[in-house]
């Protein structure tokens, strides 16, 4: 199954937790339309798409969190989907390998835990653009982590004290609403 075949079953098997959510959906699926290039770094107008992880503990009782390089926020570890990448579940695999060291997780659930569209600011490298990110849930096989690629540093937090130390703000752990969203979400299995 092509990339484009895949994301899109999963996007019409997604359902979002709000209007919001609703709305990326709704991004996505109109940037699949215009197909593979959509999938690559280069392609700015509007965007492309990424692949995160949300990781939770062998125990699910606590969430790894990624302190990002370039942005300095708590994120969930993801990136880039590359040219090798079957599909955006293995980019998001990828991402973990090369983020955190994780090779053994699980996929929880059979589809898309999150969806998110954002704005990266312009670079040297690469203009303003937008990130089309797909979020997937997976279950480590260990807590065993060490920051690797865009990460500075890679902890674990306490899922259900998350909302205390994660606040896009004023919280220790600066991070931002899309992670936040995730927490609840995690919070509320």
């Amino acid at each position: 199954m092509s990339r484009t075949r895949h994301l899109r079953a999963l996007l019409d098997a997604y359902t979002p937790g709000d209007e919001r959510e609703a709305g990326f959906r709704d991004e996505l699926r109109a940037l699949l339309e215009t197909g593979e290039p959509a999938f690559e770094r280069a392609h700015y107008a509007p965007g492309h798409f990424t692949a995160s992880a949300f990781v939770v503990s062998p125990d699910e009782r606590e969430l790894l969190l990624i302190l990002h390089g370039k942005l300095g926020r708590w994120l969930q570890p993801g990136g880039h989907v590359e040219p090798g990448d079957a599909d955006v579940v293995a980019a998001a695999r990828r991402e973990l390998r090369e983020e955190v060291g994780l090779d053994e997780v699980a996929l929880l659930g059979d589809g898309l835990f999150d969806v998110d569209v954002h704005t990266i600011p312009a670079s040297a490298r690469a203009p303003e653009h937008r990130h089309f990110d797909v979020r997937f849930l997976f279950r480590a096989a260990s807590r065993e982590v060490v920051a690797g690629d865009d990460a500075r540093a890679a902890r674990w937090v306490p899922v259900r004290a998350a909302h205390q130390a994660l606040d896009a703000k004023t919280g220790d752990l600066p991070s931002d609403e899309s992670v936040m969203r995730a927490v609840r979400r995690l919070a509320a299995r």
